[in-house]
């Protein structure tokens, strides 16, 4: 089939030239829509020039100069968006956003979209937003985090964002979001379907419903197609026109008088009311879903060509001609932008690229905007803030109770974070881990999140953006697969595809791990981390007792506040109540509360013990049951062990790791979670990679299996037994 770039770029030379244009779609005109002959005239030029990056991205595509070809075409009417909203509100946007992108860029003097574009577009890494690490529309001085190609995962941070400003200005935060600006999300008609876009705009509702402020404007780009699959008639407009708490406004994308009316509409009701708005916006799609997409596979040819009349440069040229400018005015414009695109294209093809994996990882853990930890609290301000509670402080106590003071301690001492989750304010948990904070810093501070871990997860990034530090809670380890995509796909990438120009500090808890016989099946009682490890630049840690954990804490938050670091806090279930190592009454697994101040830093492990006979590597429960069987192996065996608490799962420091055990004879590797995909894995990959010899080495896993209820529950997982025969084992001595 003629290439339909081509074809397009041909039917406005000739549609124009010829007088033969679209007819209007809305009775929105110039006179009645809120915008000057002059400003429609420029809001044509921002058109233009999207629309010429996208006819000059296939060439450099077809040349190999360009690796990203979904483009904005159909999609300009977005312009008049770029206009409407202030550049301060925050804008989270689809991928078809160009001509926002460009319209928004006018608003601060000295930008340069046009260049800032094309160096994405080819990948440079003097691209100003992610370096050439990928075409993304973002600019921090234009406030448009950079999304790449999303399809719904943007909308819960929208929400949380959105949430996050009338919270700075009642906590008195320092806001990077003025206090009077709305939030922007666009997706597309496709997008809207996804179970992200559907928590999202369900959670908006809900917050909304409840008059709590929600200045948040949804924007959706419906052009009736999702890559090869139509979006049946009005399900857009039947679907979430009528959402409680919500207001709905459509408008003609075609029109840029209409849809700039509109969305004027839309801007002062959520901005004045704080009330969130779904702006239902009708366009098109030109030139397929992307370069690679061949349209006429699964359109029939006349439809294509109908939706190519229906070109929103097409009807705004008739707007141009219905107000008064000539054709052959319309065309120069559409010509000399055609050239300065071109000849600005030439120069950024020229401009260097990332080479080295050094920097393509450079900007994974970077943070151009770092900040310095408040100063810790007085010891007496503590206790006054603990009441009663303070005269615990010296005695010896279990995980979940010291875990609770830090908790206290982190939200007095850093006034910009937040604890929330599913039952985690009045309540306190369903472990009691956030028992009291509610009671002592508030509903703004302490509350209770819809259950679903997808929300959670976004508001937390959301209010990230925007001067928080969030600390959401997971119930369950388990639950964090509702929502993984949040983590790896949003929050874990941002730094790396603004080049550090954001971040998305936070500390998540997670309430996971085994051996709780009073749960059963994979939603509670789960035994697998996997989901995190691969994930680049986070930060995993696991606290096997009650003072490491606060240490610990203590570390992830100022790491997240100071760098913006992405945090996963793992808490074991099963050691939350733990008091008593061997003997009921020990009281050797309860801690005091550790003094204020005191942190263990990021991979650093513990090592008990300095025997030479056998290491043993653990975490988390591992490590509590291999430090019972290394009390049997040497009191009845003769064997000296040396226990190793990792703590830190990443980044893991395998140069040090190995080398603490280097002098033993045999290395056993105590792993609570389930073989394959596990720690031990990539354990044993390090050690081979650094000892040599390599100790004869072996690896007591849980098994590769769920985990049932009751009794039963402890089958398959490594305890005091299993570490203490596999340890006799590899020693070579009778059981």
């Amino acid at each position: 089939m003629y290439s339909r770039p081509e074809k397009i770029h041909e039917n406005f030379l000739q549609k124009v030239e010829s007088g033969a244009l679209p007819e209007r779609h809305s009775h929105t005109r110039l006179d009645n829509c809120g915008l000057s002959f002059f400003e429609l005239v420029d809001l044509f030029e921002s058109q233009v020039m999207s629309r010429h990056l996208d006819l000059r991205s296939r060439e450099l595509k077809n040349q190999g100069l360009c690796y990203y070809t979904i483009g904005s075409s159909g999609h300009e009417g977005n312009v008049a968006l770029g206009k409407a909203f202030r550049y301060t509100d925050m804008a989270f946007l689809h991928y078809r956003s160009g001509a926002f992108f460009i319209q928004r860029a006018k608003q601060l003097g000295g930008s340069t979209p046009l260049y800032d574009l094309l160096l994405s577009f080819v990948a440079s890494s003097e691209d100003p937003i992610a370096g050439g690490r990928h075409k993304v529309f973002g600019s921090r001085s234009l406030f448009i985090p950079p999304q790449t190609s999303t399809i719904a995962s943007h909308l819960p941070k929208a929400v949380g964002a959105a949430l996050s400003i009338s919270r700075a200005r009642d906590l008195k935060i320092s806001s990077e979001i003025p206090a009077d600006s709305l939030i922007y999300c666009s997706f597309g008609d496709a997008s809207a379907n996804h179970a992200s876009a559907a928590v999202a705009i369900n959670s908006a509702s809900w917050i909304s419903y409840q008059n709590i402020p929600m200045p948040l404007v949804f924007v959706c780009e419906d052009n009736g197609v999702g890559i090869s699959v139509p979006t049946p008639n009005d399900w857009i407009a039947s679907n979430y026109s009528s959402k409680p708490g919500i207001m709905y406004f459509q408008c003609d994308g075609l029109n840029l008088c209409d849809t700039y009316s509109k969305a004027m509409k839309a801007i002062n009701y959520a901005r004045n009311r704080r009330k969130p708005v779904f702006l239902h916006v009708k366009t098109v799609r030109l030139m397929g879903h992307a370069g690679s997409d061949v349209e006429s596979v699964y359109r029939n040819p006349r439809d294509i060509e109908s939706t190519e009349f229906q070109d929103p440069l097409l009807h705004s040229a008739a707007l141009l001609r219905e107000n008064g400018m000539s054709s052959r005015q319309i065309l120069e414009i559409y010509y000399s932008m055609g050239k300065r695109v071109a000849d600005v294209a030439e120069k950024v093809c020229e401009c260097p690229k990332l080479e080295s994996p050094d920097r393509v990882r450079a900007s994974l853990t970077l943070s151009r905007f770092r900040k310095k930890a408040p100063a810790l609290p007085e010891k007496s301000e503590f206790e006054s803030l603990l009441g009663r509670e303070s005269t615990k402080l010296g005695q010896p106590l279990h995980m979940a109770k010291l875990l609770s003071f830090a908790l206290h301690e982190s939200l007095m001492r850093y006034p910009n974070t937040l604890v929330f989750g599913e039952d985690v304010a009045q309540k306190g948990g369903v472990y009691h881990v956030t028992d009291g904070l509610y009671k002592r810093f508030g509903v703004r501070r302490v509350f209770n999140s819809l259950l679903d871990e997808t929300t959670i997860l976004g508001t937390a990034i959301g209010l990230a953006h925007n001067g928080f530090v969030p600390i959401p809670e997971i119930q369950f380890l388990a639950y964090v697969h509702n929502a993984e995509d949040q983590i790896r796909g949003e929050a874990a990438t941002l730094q790396f595809f603004s080049n550090g120009q954001y971040s998305n500090p936070m500390v998540i808890r997670v309430a996971g791990l085994a051996y709780q016989k009073g749960f059963g099946g994979h939603f509670h009682n789960d035994n697998s981390l996997a989901v995190f490890r691969d994930i680049p630049g986070l930060v995993i840690a696991c606290p096997s007792n009650g003072a490491d954990a606060v240490k610990m804490f203590r570390r992830c938050l100022r790491l997240a506040h100071e760098e913006g670091r992405v945090v996963v806090f793992i808490e074991p279930i099963a050691l939350y109540m733990t008091r008593d190592l061997h003997k009921e009454g020990d009281k050797l697994w309860s801690h005091i509360y550790p003094e204020l101040g005191s942190e263990i830093e990021i991979s650093d492990f513990y090592v008990e013990g300095g025997g030479k006979d056998l290491a043993i590597i653990t975490y988390g429960n591992g490590y509590f049951y291999s430090r019972q069987a290394q009390q049997v192996l040497k009191v009845e065996h003769g064997i000296e062990a040396r226990v190793m608490d990792l703590r830190w799962l990443a980044p893991l420091d395998m140069a040090r790791v190995s080398a603490s055990v280097a002098d033993c004879e045999k290395i056993l590797i105590v792993e609570e979670c389930r073989k394959t995909g596990s720690l031990s894995e990539g354990i044993v990959a390090g050690l081979v990679e650094h000892l040599n010899p390599l100790p004869k080495t072996r690896v007591l896993a849980a098994d590769d299996c769920f985990i049932p209820l009751g009794v039963a529950a402890a089958a398959g997982l490594p305890k005091k037994q299993e570490v203490l025969n596999a340890a006799l084992d590899i020693c070579g001595r009778s059981r």
